[in-house]
């Protein structure tokens, strides 16, 4: 193999650079925000590093080149992380007569502000549920919206805020709910529910989590107009809050008398410090069962999964779905568990 020449000379020590980065986000989940609020910051760009990691190793390959080795060798120690991202098995669909379907969506109030230009969002969002017939659903950003109509749920648990808008988070469940409650986070509408469900001779403690979000939006040409340095002191800050939440929904999580699935929106990726935390040592419906990217935010430039359900690793998880349909900023994701 000849050395490098030229542009290979400057690819490389991008590519030298960037792997780099991608090494150390590998640390990520173990940093605390509190205390390294700025280096956190990175989990978000991980997916992108990976990405980029691939297509290097692609592009040396492609010119019969050894520099290859770097980003494969640091994707390989980081496989854990890749398979986050991107799931190469078939998705998972077993019948059993034990499965529980449970949902998580982030419905951002039905459209409520008219930020898809589409009439009757509320209304396919209906529609895809009772398709889709999920025994369980966790809302996040969920309001009681007079063209919508759930009664095909008996039970339910919602825990709403606001002075303009009630809005918060609801649990719906076919199966009945014997205990509720809410676990408030301070000076935010942000917060963590919980529904006890009984299923046969099963009760299963079902988490509704919404962490912090930025509030940033995402359009590349909004990004724009804010300054790095302003944008990136407001993530920071989002991700200390964050953390102070998980915190103080772990010393709950720790007392459930119930084996558990935790549903939510925790505006975080699956290489953060509160994924860790929360996650524990449950399961991933998605990394067990999904397949593809498992996009649930719409973010235009690359895949980004910030929703989750998280599975007792008592339970079989038989199946997993990420949807396509744009009725919100996020994507719907469901899970087939079977308690026996």
């Amino acid at each position: 193999m000849k050395k490098l020449k030229g542009i290979d000379k400057i690819i490389f020590f991008f590519n030298s650079l960037i792997a780099t980065m991608l090494l150390l986000s590998y640390l990520l989940p173990y940093v605390e925000p509190k205390h390294f609020a700025y280096v956190s910051v990175l989990s978000l760009a991980v997916p992108l590093l990976i990405i980029l990691n691939v297509l290097f190793v692609l592009y040396w390959f492609l010119k019969f080149k050894r520099q290859l080795i770097v980003s494969l060798f640091v994707l390989m120690v980081g496989y854990t992380h890749v398979f986050s991202l991107y799931k190469f098995s078939s998705s998972k669909n077993i019948e059993d007569d034990n499965n529980v379907t449970v949902m998580n969506y982030n419905i951002r109030l039905f459209n409520l502000y008219n930020w898809i230009p589409v009439d009757d969002i509320e209304t396919q969002i209906v529609e895809l549920i009772k398709e889709e017939q999920p025994d369980i659903i966790c809302f996040q950003e969920y309001f009681p919206h007079d063209n919508v109509d759930f009664s095909f749920y008996k039970y339910k648990y919602e825990e709403l805020s606001g002075q303009r808008v009630k809005n918060g988070q609801a649990i719906f469940s076919k199966y009945p709910i014997i205990k509720s409650g809410s676990i408030d986070f301070p000076n935010t509408d942000n917060n963590a529910i919980y529904a006890d469900v009984v299923k046969g001779i099963d009760t299963i403690r079902i988490y509704n989590v919404h962490l912090q979000s930025s509030g940033v939006n995402t359009e590349i040409e909004n990004l724009n107009k804010e300054s790095s340095e302003r944008l990136l002191k407001r993530v920071a800050k989002t991700f200390k809050r964050q953390q102070s939440q998980t915190e103080l929904f772990l010393s709950y999580k720790e007392k459930s008398p119930y084996k558990m699935i935790i549903c939510g929106d925790f505006n975080n990726t699956p290489y953060s410090y509160v994924y860790r935390k929360i996650k524990g040592d449950l399961v991933d419906a998605f990394q067990e069962a999904g397949n593809g990217f498992g996009r649930t935010f719409d973010f235009k430039y690359f895949p980004v999964r910030i929703d989750f359900i998280l599975v007792d690793k008592s339970f079989k998880i038989n199946g997993f779905k990420t949807y396509k349909e744009k009725l919100s900023d996020h994507y719907p994701i469901l899970t087939k568990v079977s308690l026996h």
